[in-house]
């Protein structure tokens, strides 16, 4: 009797890799993973930083030590309700205020920066009396040099000064010493009136 089975061999056959998919470029390496470092106030704070941290964008991390002076004098809580109230384009200016007025109030407990106020009002008035007497002293000088200005002309219209014709026509009509020279001459020829006088002392 014969079997029905029939035995069908399977030739299994090495699958054969193509040249090009050994020499396909390597996967691109994954981007590097960016750690955020916390603000400075987080980490003074010792607190974990929020992607919408209020505190973030005016205390940077390289700035530690902006944060520790306005916490010192205003506190954390104090400085987020500051800025939480205010919109955005004051919060800044808010920022370096507080900042300034915690360091004057670190240099000086009693008064702060009021103190700074009134030494620099106190410059700008001894400034100011200073502009003040210069530009009296200015005054006065400008006054003086006028009043020198008006003598000097009152001088010279009350003796006014020859002109060159006038003192050669002067000149010739009144030459000096005439009136001496003339006389001496007169006086020799009275002296002398004969002819002889004159050759007396060749014949003594």
């Amino acid at each position: 009797m014969e079997s029905s089975d029939t035995y069908t061999p399977t030739s299994s056959a090495p699958l054969s890799h193509s040249p090009t998919s050994s020499s396909s470029s390597p996967p691109p390496p994954p981007p590097p993973t960016v750690v955020m470092s916390p603000c400075a106030a987080c980490k003074i704070l010792r607190r974990r930083c929020a992607e919408k941290c209020v505190l973030a964008p005016y205390f940077p991390p390289t700035e530690p030590a902006k944060f520790t002076i306005a916490h010192r004098v205003f506190g954390a809580s104090n400085i987020i309700k500051f800025l939480q109230e205010l919109p955005e384009s004051q919060r800044a200016d808010a920022v370096t205020s507080m900042v300034y007025e915690a360091s004057a109030r670190i240099r000086d407990p009693v008064y702060g920066c009021a103190g700074a106020i009134c030494q620099l009002q106190k410059q700008v008035n001894e400034l100011q009396a200073q502009l003040a007497k210069s530009q009296a002293e200015l005054v006065t000088m400008q006054l003086q040099q006028a009043n020198l200005v008006a003598l000097i002309c009152m001088e010279m219209a009350q003796s006014p000064q020859e002109s060159p014709q006038q003192s050669v026509d002067n000149f010739i009509s009144t030459p000096p010493h005439t009136g001496g020279y003339q006389s001496g001459m007169n006086n020799f020829f009275e002296d002398n009136t004969s002819p002889n006088a004159l050759w007396e002392p060749l014949w003594t």
